[in-house]
C-alpha cells in the first residue's frame, strides 16, 4: 500500500511525515506541477531536541510541506507509532534521487548557502551525474544574519533566477528559520534544507558506510570524524532524547 506524504508521527512534539524516499520525490514533483510552494525540513534527533527549547522552531517543522525522517530514530519512532512501511530519508539521498528526477524534467536548481565556493562545486558535481538539471544560480550568505538591503537583494536574485527548487545548505536551525522567512517572498516551488549533505556531496566530510547508516549508529561514526563540533549534540542530546521517549511515546496524525 502506498505511503500517503501527508500523514505525520508526532515525535516529541515535532511532526515527522511518515514516508520513504521515492514518496518525497513523488511529492516535490507534484508541487513543481501544481504551481505549490514549500518548504522542506530534513530532521533527525538532534532537530527534534532543538525544538523542545524553540516553540518557534517547532512551529516552523510543523508547518512545512515536508518534514522527512532523516535519522534512523525518526524511522523508528514511526515504525513505533504503527507505520511500517516508513523509511529513512536522508539528506544526501534526497537530493540525489530528486537530481534524477530533475535531470528527466530539466529542473531549475539554486544552491543557496555553504562555505565560500561549496555551493558551486555542489553545482558542478549535480551537472556531472545529471546533465538535464538547469544549474541557474548559486549564493554564499555571510555567517551574521542579512540586513533589510541584503536580504531583499537576495529574494531578488532567487526570482530572477527562476528556479523550480532552491537547495539550502545551511546548519539548522539557521536553515528552517531562512526558509520560514522568505518561502512567500519566493518563487521556487521547493525549498529544501540539506545543512551537511553540501559538504558530503562534495567529499568535504565522509560519508558513513551504508551498513552503519542502517544500524543507527551513524551519529557515532560522524563524532569519530567530527569530535570537537559534534561531541556536545551526541553525548547530551541523545540519552536525552532516549529518555523524553521512554514517557512520550510517538503517535500517528492523519491528515484533516
Amino acid at each position: 500500500m502506498a505511503l500517503n506524504p501527508k500523514r505525520r508521527v508526532d515525535i516529541l512534539g515535532v511532526h515527522v511525515n511518515t514516508l520513504d524516499l521515492p514518496t518525497a520525490v513523488n511529492e516535490i514533483d507534484r508541487w513543481i506541477q501544481d504551481g505549490d510552494r514549500h518548504y522542506v525540513c530534513v530532521r533527525d534527533a538532534h532537530g527534534v531536541m532543538l525544538a523542545q527549547k524553540d516553540e518557534k522552531f517547532r512551529q516552523i517543522q510543523n508547518n512545512s510541506g515536508l518534514t522527512t525522517p532523516d535519522g534512523m530514530p525518526m524511522v523508528w519512532c514511526g515504525r513505533w507509532a504503527g507505520e511500517k512501511e516508513m523509511s529513512r530519508v536522508y539528506g544526501p539521498d534526497l537530493i540525489q534521487a530528486v537530481t534524477e528526477r530533475a535531470s528527466e524534467k530539466q529542473w531549475k536548481f539554486f544552491y543557496y548557502g555553504g562555505t565560500e565556493g561549496v555551493a558551486e562545486e555542489l553545482a558542478a558535481e549535480i551537472k556531472r551525474r545529471a546533465p538535464g538539471v538547469q544549474n541557474v544560480g548559486t549564493f554564499c550568505p555571510p555567517f551574521r544574519p542579512l540586513d533589510g538591503l541584503e536580504r531583499a537583494e537576495v529574494i531578488k536574485l532567487i526570482n530572477e533566477a527562476d528556479p523550480d527548487i532552491v537547495w539550502v545548505g545551511l546548519s539548522s536551525p539557521k536553515q528552517e528559520f531562512w526558509m520560514d522567512d522568505v518561502r512567500s517572498e519566493l518563487n521556487a516551488a521547493a525549498l529544501i534544507g540539506i545543512g551537511a549533505a553540501y559538504d558530503m556531496l562534495t567529499g568535504r566530510v565522509r560519508q558513513a558506510p551504508r551498513f552503519i547508516q542502517r544500524s543507527g549508529f551513524e551519529w557515532l561514526f560522524r563524532l569519530v570524524m567530527e569530535p570537537r563540533r559534534l561531541w556536545r549534540r551526541y553525548v547530551l542530546n541523545l540519552p536525552a532524547f532516549a529518555f523524553k521517549l521512554a514517557r512520550n511515546k510517538p503517535t500517528l496524525i492523519d491528515p484533516e
